[in-house]
């Protein structure tokens, strides 16, 4: 059930689907009102299909009334697009411009905003470790879907996921083996221990909570893209007030700081690679 752009119909449709964000919101407490409309939609459409509900109404009296429906509807929320070293110019970027960079902080913070099942964020570990860097540095990894950070608190993917995780990591220029940061059994691989030990885990809503405290970096890669330009500038802002100075932000390959409120406030560092530091301090106006 798409939205239909034209006619009586898709107008209802429309209206229907903005009454069941806001039962979420005040029932919840969870913001998606300002997610980009036609994305949500083919979100929740699946979700009927899966569920085989007649329509939005239908959900937003479930949601109102039965809390672990709303539980079961969340997840659909969160596009889990991740995989090992996902866009390797990513990492080859982050290794060339923004490493070498930390390694003036005593301490490193590192929040994964929209971390999904955890594989990029185990990503960034290795290079940290590879750097000489992982052992003063603690990533803090957060998404709004409860089972998705459940996996990526295990660390467990499957030899597929492994597979094509160790091309990136050979593309993104790895120094060692991907073999040396994971254990192989029955069918599947378990990250290494001392990666996880370092990365902290949580639930968090872009949409309405705030942030961890003062961060050195901030990755947030394809999430943007699924919101509306006034939520995109609310997150950036977030992020801003987020970053120590001389921070650094990375957004996905999909994503730019170009025309957005927080534009004139960083400086690019790498184009392709969508890696921006932070220029302007918190006190500047």
């Amino acid at each position: 059930m798409e939205l239909r752009g034209q006619g009586e119909g898709g107008a209802v449709e429309k209206i229907e689907l903005q009454l069941l964000l806001e039962a979420i919101y005040l029932r919840y407490g969870y913001d998606f009102r300002g997610y980009a409309m036609e994305s949500i939609s083919r979100r929740l459409t699946q979700f009927l299909a899966d569920r085989q509900l007649p329509g939005f109404l239908d959900v937003a009296g479930r949601v109102l009334r039965d809390p672990e429906f709303f539980h079961g509807l969340a997840p659909y929320f969160s596009v889990s697009v991740t995989s090992l070293f996902r866009d390797p110019f990513f990492y080859a970027g982050l290794a060339k411009v923004v490493l070498p960079r930390l390694r003036s902080w005593p301490h490193v913070k590192i929040w994964h905003a929209g971390c999904a099942t955890g594989e990029e964020v185990y990503s960034h570990a290795i290079l940290l470790r590879e750097a000489g860097l992982h052992q003063r540095a603690t990533l803090y990894a957060t998404d709004i879907s409860q089972p998705a950070l459940e996996t990526a608190k295990a660390g467990i993917y499957s030899l597929e996921v492994i597979r094509k995780g160790t091309l990136n990591y050979q593309a993104a220029g790895g120094q060692a083996a991907l073999s040396d940061y994971y254990h192989a059994r029955y069918q599947a691989a378990i990250m290494d221990p001392e990666l996880r030990r370092r990365m902290t885990f949580a639930r968090h809503n872009l949409a309405m909570d705030t942030s961890f405290g003062e961060m050195q970096v901030i990755v947030c890669r394809n999430v943007l893209i699924y919101f509306s330009e006034d939520l995109q500038n609310q997150v950036l802002e977030l992020f801003w007030e987020s970053l120590d100075h001389g921070g650094i932000l990375c957004l996905g390959d999909k994503e730019s700081l170009t025309f957005t409120s927080v534009a004139d406030r960083f400086e690019v560092l790498d184009e392709q690679a969508r890696i921006y530091k932070k220029t302007v301090p918190r006190s500047a106006p």
